[in-house]
């Protein structure tokens, strides 16, 4: 088996357990998770109000694609950038001050916003959003060695899951309610990102083994490369490398594209999955409220069982490629297969396969954390920034593509709602859809499990690319 080793050659031994806390560590992944539960749940609230926010709106489905695409526009050059940012300042300050920005751009629909407003807010809170998966898993990494990564990186990414799970039946129980409705969804988001932020504030400090926490710590330099240890075992600070080694290799190159239909996944989800469900499966507004947290439970219990696998067989000298990578590229594989059968399938059926299908699509956040396993603390936050901003651009096509495949089949503004036409219209276009994301994490999948490979892309950095 073929794995990278390096061990440093002083100065590893000084984090001791004085200095790595398990309790502070523990109590911040419980903190990122329920940060990205927020996130995940303002992604999800735009499909839930969907039926009784284009009625009162007067939205077109592919207006309100548009606009479900929107909150992706600045995503991306955000999560870039932010990424970046996070090399030069502490990530606490940076997760405080995206908490608050969510909270606060909730309460514009609260107060009466119309469609304009609906998309403005959804840009801005995109870009808002856009670096929440690259810096919390940079300040969980920086809590935790090498070899015990997997398993808290999977629990945060557990909370993009957790929190449309948590918040559907809440949000659903807001908007049916005759004295609150739809708007009131927004406020309530925006109230639980106050609390949120005001709790972060008071709990949150840089980890032992992030680029901030490194005063007992051999500085990168120090570090050599050796072949006596696989990468699972390394200490966080490896040396710094040029960059541009890790964004032209075809560890990086696939990872992002395997993110992407994740995001695709993610951005039908949040959008057109409840309008799926209610027009096609015919299922009550109740039951969708029920159903529609089932492929987040899916995604979460994935995430788990990947991440405690992971763990387990690293801790033992297994590479990462064999260790995490090969478990990423299989899920994603069967993810593929589950949406390719949706077109062929109804009823519960077509539930089960959709839960199964989404669920295990939700594995995005272990593409950018694989891909950080090549690079030492400081350098973590940019890589897994890179791959979440570009991957996101799926969740930008998802919402639009649908919405025109849709329009395409013949679902127009004019049709008459519940109708068989608009049934079968709706159906066609969202098949065309199934079809296209199935057959691209199937090939994606087989990619992955071929070329993602950080143990050989570490080797190489630290070879050619080291400053």
């Amino acid at each position: 088996m073929n794995t990278t080793t390096y061990k440093p050659s002083f100065g590893q031994q000084s984090v001791t357990s004085n200095v790595y806390s398990t309790r502070r560590a523990w109590i911040i992944v419980l903190m990122l998770v329920l940060f990205q539960m927020i996130n995940f749940a303002d992604k999800a609230v735009l499909g839930l109000v969907a039926e009784p926010a284009m009625r009162e709106l007067g939205l077109s489905a592919s207006q309100f694609g548009f606009i479900g695409g929107a909150f992706f526009f600045l995503f991306a050059i955000t999560a870039i950038g932010v990424g970046f940012l996070a090399g030069l300042i502490p990530s606490r300050w940076i997760l405080l001050a995206m908490g608050l920005s969510w909270a606060v751009l909730q309460f514009p629909m609260l107060i009466g916003g119309g469609a304009m407003m609906l998309l403005v807010t959804r840009i801005i809170l995109g870009a808002a959003e856009g670096p929440a998966t690259p810096v919390s898993l940079q300040h969980v990494q920086g809590w935790f060695p090498a070899s015990d990564r997997a398993l808290p990186s999977s629990l945060v990414a557990m909370g993009s899951t957790l929190g449309p799970l948590v918040a559907a039946p809440i949000l659903a129980w807001i908007i049916a309610h005759p004295d609150w409705g739809w708007r009131w969804a927004f406020g309530f988001l925006g109230m639980v990102g106050l609390v949120w932020s005001a709790l972060w504030y008071m709990v949150c400090k840089e980890g032992p083994y992030s680029a901030y926490g490194r005063k007992q710590v051999a500085p990168a330099q120090e570090v050599e490369a050796k072949q006596e240890e696989p990468v699972s075992t390394l200490n966080n600070y490896l040396p710094e490398v040029r960059l541009k080694g890790v964004w032209f290799s075809a560890t990086f190159l696939v990872a992002t594209l395997a993110g992407a239909g994740c995001f695709w996944a993610q951005g039908f989800l949040t959008t057109w999955s409840p309008k799926y469900l209610s027009s096609v499966v015919e299922l009550s507004p109740e039951m969708i409220g029920m159903i529609s947290t089932l492929p987040w439970l899916m995604g979460a219990f994935t995430l788990f069982i990947l991440g405690l696998m992971s763990r387990m067989v690293m801790r033992r000298g297994i590479s990462v490629r064999w260790g995490l990578a090969a478990l990423f590229s299989i899920t994603l594989a069967i993810s593929g297969f589950c949406f390719a059968m949706l077109p062929s399938v109804t009823g519960y059926t077509a539930v089960t396969m959709l839960t199964l299908a989404a669920g295990l699509a939700m594995i995005f956040p272990l593409a950018p954390t694989l891909v950080a396993y090549c690079v030492g603390a400081r350098q973590r936050a940019a890589v897994m920034a890179m791959v979440t901003g570009i991957a996101s651009l799926g969740g930008v096509v998802a919402p639009i593509m649908v919405g025109y495949l849709m329009q395409g089949a013949g679902y127009t503004p004019d049709i008459v709602p519940g109708s068989l036409e608009a049934k079968v219209a709706l159906e066609t276009g969202m098949n065309k859809a199934f079809w296209f994301i199935g057959l691209y994490l199937m090939a994606l999948g087989a990619l992955s499990f071929m070329y993602l490979n950080p143990d050989g892309l570490l080797q190489r950095l630290h070879a050619k690319y080291k400053k």
